[in-house]
This record gives C-alpha cells, structure tokens and sequence, in this order.
C-alpha cells in the first residue's frame, strides 16, 4: 500500500485555501478521501509531503497528517493479518469508522452460484445440468490464472472485454467449436445474472453481448440411402442389430438413451387402437407422443418373440453408445454411405427425410422432436424449409 498527500488545485475555497487529500494505491486500485485540512497553496511542499516550516502552525497540521499515515498503515496491517479479502476502499471506511462494504470475488458467486442450483437437482433441474456448470466453473478458473495469474478476482467492476476475452481463450487455449463456447458463455451468463440478482455487481457486463452465430450444416439420409440402408444384406448379426436400432431411430427420432431404454411401458394404444411411443425427455423433461410408424414397429416386433401387440421387457437390442457409433463405421463403408454415420444422424433424418419433406407441418415436427418452442426446431432445419418453400414456388408456377 502506498500514501500519497496531494492539494486538489481546483477545490479552491473563498481564502485562497486548497484541500490536503489522502491517495491510497494498493496494486492497480486507488480512492483518494479528504483529509480536511486546509492549506495555502504556496505552504504546502508535494517533494516532502508536508507543510513549510514557515508556517505557524506546520508541527500542528504535519503532526495530523503523520497520524494519518499511521493509522492507515496500521488498519492494513491488521487486514493482511486477518487474511481478509479487503480493497481500498474497505481501508478508508474503516478509517473513517464506517462498515466495510463486502466486496465479491468472480469465482466466489460462480461456487455459490453452483450450490444454489445443486439442490435442485432432482427437482427442477437435471445433474447433467448442473454438470455443465460446474465444467464452466473450471474454464473460468483455469481462464482467470491464464490472464490475470490470479486464484481469483473481484467482480464488482467486471466489464465486456471480459467476456470476449473469455470466448478467444475458449478457443485460442481450450481449441472448442464456436457452437460450444456460445453454450459455455451462456451458462457463465446465467452465473453473472445470478449476481446482479442478488445486488453482487452492479452493471452487467452482458448488456451488449451477442453470440456469433453458428451454421451447422444439417446431415440427414436421404430417402434413397434410407431404403438402401433397410435393405442391405449385412451378413454379421451385430452389424444388422445396430443398423434396425438406427432404422428404427429414423422413424421414431429417439435420441441414444431413449432407444436404449424403451420398454414396453412406453408403448400406448389410442383411442384409435393405434400403437405409439410415450417418453419423458430428459433435456426439457416434456412427455412426449410419437406415432409408432409400420417400419419401426416392424423392427420392434423382429426383436420380440410376442404378437405385434403384446411386448414386454426391453424391446430393442441394448449396446454402448461408443460401440454403435464404431459399428455404424462399418455398415457406412458396406453401404457406400459417405457420410460420416453417427446415431445423432437418425434423429436428423425423421425430422427432414420422415417428417419434413413428406409435408409434415414444422409444429408437428418440433412437437415430435420434443423440442421446448418452435424457434429451436426452426433454427436447426431452417436451410430444409427454404428448399421446401423453393418447391412449392416452383410447384405453383408451373399451375400459372
């Protein structure tokens, strides 16, 4: 900590007298106060940080400004002693008898940010959720020693370049895609608005921010590899087992777990004697109906030994996720399917192969995908609606 006394020129009273004011400087932080001495300019000497002995009074105003000097030294003292987590401004509104004002550090809300919301889980909140906060608690963390080599800092004060010098070390030193660093700055956006909430910050350093925007360019099959792909002759039974739990995804738009999982629980019969998938799904927690069409529940009766309406038990093949995405390899390379086969893939394929390009209105979609509002489903298959948009134009111009 440095003192500094200084007269402040243009706070000029009617006697021609200056104000003496107190600079404290710890690092890079500094408050000045006054000290409510008042001097004539030409008294006070700034090299030896008192008033000239030419004045009556000098031992006087000198002896009060060494007592002030002390009695500031001896407060930061006793706050280094205490191992507290104090500022400038805590020094000076301790000297002047006042309570200091509790100053909160980034990670420190981050943390009581994360153990708010880890007792809701269960209850409003899924643990993967909760999860991801605590893995952006780490980026912060290993982000604010790469920037500042600092455990923490304060986060009164927290300003934008933060965060966009948050986002080029997600991707400069952490090397992630731009989808998930907008996914990673959302969630610390979360944190920050948890803060201002609860009058931690004042100003919000997200105010101006926006996300990039990320085109993602949708892989679906088509219907012709669709076909191709339910009528290859495999010949290795592990190799058939994944590709009809794939086939049957595309008709049904089950994410891996759900496939995994089905049991005949899930099967329920409308009204109109009609079989159909109920689920809950787990990121928005929304139940979910989805039609049992005649080539799922085709697949679904070939693993099941019962009549086609009497199932029981799981009703698909179980397998690990890593072990049907490796199988999924190999029955690309038998099939001449180029592209790069994952079991996300099936999911994109009921909505565009299945769904959208036979005319299926694009609520019904994002109902069917167990999507939380239309405009996700639009922003994912919005490139599949401007080509249908493009056929039905040409459709109509060819009826004028």
């Amino acid at each position: 900590m440095k003192v500094l006394f200084l007269i402040k020129k243009k706070k000029v009273n009617k006697r021609g007298e200056l104000p003496i004011m107190c600079r404290i400087t710890i690092e890079k932080s500094r408050k000045e106060f006054s000290t409510g001495i008042m001097v004539q300019p030409e008294w006070w000497n700034n090299k030896s940080q008192e008033v000239t002995q030419a004045v009556s009074n000098s031992n006087v105003i000198n002896s009060r400004l060494n007592q002030i000097r002390q009695k500031l030294d001896k407060i930061h003292l006793l706050l280094e002693v205490e191992a507290k987590d104090y500022a400038v401004g805590d020094i000076i509104n301790v000297f002047k008898g006042e309570k200091t004002k509790k100053e909160y550090t980034l990670l420190g809300v981050v943390k009581e940010h994360n153990n708010y919301y880890e007792k809701l889980v269960g209850k409003e909140l899924k643990k993967v959720s909760w999860q991801k906060f605590e893995n952006t608690c780490e980026h912060l963390k290993k982000y604010v020693w790469w920037k500042y080599k600092q455990q923490d800092i304060k986060i009164e004060g927290l300003k934008f370049p933060f965060i966009t010098d948050f986002e080029y070390y997600l991707k400069v030193v952490e090397s992630m895609q731009q989808s998930t660093i907008n996914k990673t700055t959302q969630r610390f956006k979360k944190m920050i608005n948890f803060a201002v909430a609860r009058e931690y910050i004042q100003s919000n350093p997200f105010m101006l921010h926006k996300p990039k925007s990320v085109r993602k360019e949708i892989i679906y099959l088509t219907s012709v590899e669709l076909e191709d792909l339910e009528n290859k002759d495999l010949n290795l039974a592990r190799l058939e087992e994944i590709r009809d739990c794939f086939v049957f995804c595309c008709y049904t738009g089950l994410a891996f777990k759900e496939m995994n999982n089905l049991t005949a629980d899930n099967l329920q019969t409308t009204s109109t004697g009609d079989l159909v998938i109920q689920i809950i799904r787990q990121k928005t927690g929304r139940t979910v109906y989805i039609p049992l069409l005649p080539k799922a529940k085709k697949i679904i009766e070939k693993y099941n030994s019962g009549s086609s309406n009497t199932f029981s038990g799981k009703l698909l093949p179980s397998k690990t996720n890593a072990h049907f995405n490796a199988y999924l390899k190999e029955i690309a390379v038998v099939c001449k399917i180029k592209k790069r086969l994952t079991h996300h893939i099936a999911r994109k394929t009921f909505a565009t192969t299945v769904l959208l390009l036979n005319d299926v209105p694009i609520e019904i979609v994002s109902k069917l995908l167990g999507h939380s509002r239309i405009g996700i489903t639009q922003a994912h298959y919005g490139e599949i609606l401007n080509k249908k948009v493009d056929q039905e134009i040409s459709r109509i111009s060819k009826l004028f």
